[in-house]
């Protein structure tokens, strides 16, 4: 797939009066991306911007995004995207860090001034020298007259994502234009996208898996149905409006879209998701029954690209749901080790899931302690994911910090997740361990359910369908489980379920 090296911003090369962006009324061809990002890459030319210089972008999906992105490849200038969720002083670290020379900045996006607060910042960032400020991101940036020959190579860096955010300060996985390339047209491949096909990009493109699916789509011909902002109705409206064929993000994000009134959806033709909020069975199978669209999970990572892995549309749905799947291409390889000495496990057995191939990254934007500590001795990066191979592909469990040591046995949350929504009145669970001093850790249970349900009830439920170790503790019923929005979609926040367990734990041990 990847074949002869080539600069990122050939993509558009091709099929060039086809549309590229739908953005409500607007409409841009790949014509015109490409012309609009000529027009970019002189204006970054006359601010003295060169090959190997560093542009952080500020701003909400649009055209302007994707045009600087594209400017940004023709010069070998790499773009560290902002989060419009950062505010001053997450992005004052991520400038610093990235040591970026530019910001382009939106004027005003959601009553947030991002230029004010990017000029506001200045004088703390040593390395920045200009603030581009956007009016209308809606619309591509005006740029300036002029053509350049292209300096871009296959191996300059491209982009950066960031890893975190949540907790501590983020680091910033680094991919270069062939990789971009290479993943573009390997994932449009395997998602059957062409010419006439739309996406709904309703993920942000400072996130992987919304950037994957945009380059994605723009390298198999096909348009980027843009959303600056998620709404669900609005969602559903813009796949009827535009026949969108293809969809991917959350489970949460599709479930909200798949649960407008008289939504017609019929159009869709292929998607995936990934699994934040315990959601798949559900979407899969409202997918399948009013729209005939066979949905598959899907796998990925900022480091090693979002659609990395995936489940096939022509097995069933219970083989669909499963995450994990198999590498979409030949120039990926998986292997899963022992967590403490590293060696092979036997298919079928969980150990850590470790990646290498033209999607992972080569390292972490200046944290080289960070890029050693990733990677193994002989090149394998260390995902930090409980996994188990299967018939040439493999299942995803959990992250490594999210899995309990029960009694001595290694037990993967989702399993007793699983039975608990096998429960007729549970429609949601979430299982997470305390470690408790002596004992080792303990599993607790959070269920969401249709009606009022006693603790004692669920636990004889749990006692009599599962493994006594695996039973919980303590079974909570609540309201809703708390979320954070992340780039690639609302997950739940582990962490505070931990914390709130713990506190359980210490003012009632155990239900008798």
């Amino acid at each position: 797939m990847s074949g002869t090296p080539a600069p990122f911003f050939g993509l558009l090369d091709d099929y060039v009066d086809e549309p590229a962006i739908y953005l409500g009324d607007y409409i841009a061809t790949r014509k015109d991306l490409t012309e609009a990002s000529n027009r970019a890459a002189a204006f970054l030319s006359s601010l003295g911007m060169k090959r190997g210089d560093v542009i952080a972008l500020w701003l909400p999906d649009g055209p302007t995004w994707l045009q600087f992105l594209f400017a940004a490849a023709s010069h070998g200038i790499l773009v560290v995207p902002i989060s419009t969720r950062y505010r001053r002083a997450e992005a004052l670290h991520v400038i610093a860090l990235s040591r970026a020379k530019a910001v382009v900045a939106a004027t005003n996006f959601l009553d947030v001034a991002f230029a004010q607060i990017a000029r506001d910042i200045q004088g703390e960032a040593a390395t920045l020298e200009h603030v581009v400020e956007v009016i209308d991101p809606t619309r591509f940036h005006a740029g300036a007259d002029g053509h350049l020959e292209a300096a871009g190579q296959p191996g300059d860096l491209l982009c950066t994502f960031s890893t975190s955010g949540t907790t501590g300060a983020p680091k910033l996985a680094i991919h270069d234009q062939q990789s971009c390339r290479t993943h573009a047209l390997t994932v449009a491949s395997a998602f059957d996208i062409h010419p006439g096909d739309k996406t709904l990009c309703a993920l942000p493109l400072y996130g992987v898996l919304g950037f994957v699916q945009a380059i994605a789509t723009l390298a198999g011909g096909g348009a980027c149905v843009l959303m600056p902002v998620f709404k669900a109705s609005e969602a559903a409206s813009a796949i009827e409006r535009h026949a969108v064929t293809h969809v991917f993000g959350s489970d949460g994000l599709l479930d909200a879209i798949f649960n407008v009134p008289a939504a017609k959806l019929s159009t869709l033709r292929a998607g995936g998701f990934a699994d934040f909020a315990g959601l798949t069975d559900r979407v899969m199978r409202t997918a399948e029954d009013r729209w005939g669209l066979r949905l598959v999970s899907v796998y990925g990572s900022s480091e090693g690209f979002a659609l990395m892995a995936a489940r096939s549309p022509s097995e069933p749905i219970e083989a669909r749901s499963i995450p994990g799947g198999r590498l979409l291409s030949g120039e990926m390889a998986f292997r899963i080790v022992e967590l403490e000495s590293g060696a092979p496990v036997p298919p079928g057995a969980t150990g850590e899931l470790q990646i290498r191939g033209y999607n992972v990254m080569p390292g972490y934007l200046n944290n080289e302690a960070a890029t050693a500590r990733s990677f193994t001795s002989d090149g394998w990066f260390r995902t930090g994911d409980f996994a188990y191979a299967q018939h040439e592909a493999f299942v995803f469990l959990s992250r490594i910090g999210d899995g309990l040591r029960l009694r001595g046995y290694l037990v993967d949350p989702s399993e007793i997740e699983a039975f608990l929504c096998r429960h007729p009145v549970v429609s949601a669970a979430q299982v997470v361990g305390v470690r408790i001093e002596g004992e080792g850790d303990v599993a607790v249970a959070f269920v969401r359910a249709d009606r009022k349900i006693g603790e004692t009830e669920l636990l004889s439920y749990c006692r009599e369908g599962i493994a006594n170790y695996k039973v919980p503790r303590r079974i909570v019923q609540v309201d809703g489980f708390p979320v954070i929005d992340g780039p690639n979609g609302t997950k739940i926040r582990k962490a505070t379920l931990r914390e709130h367990a713990s506190q359980l734990l210490s003012s009632a041990p155990m239900i008798t």
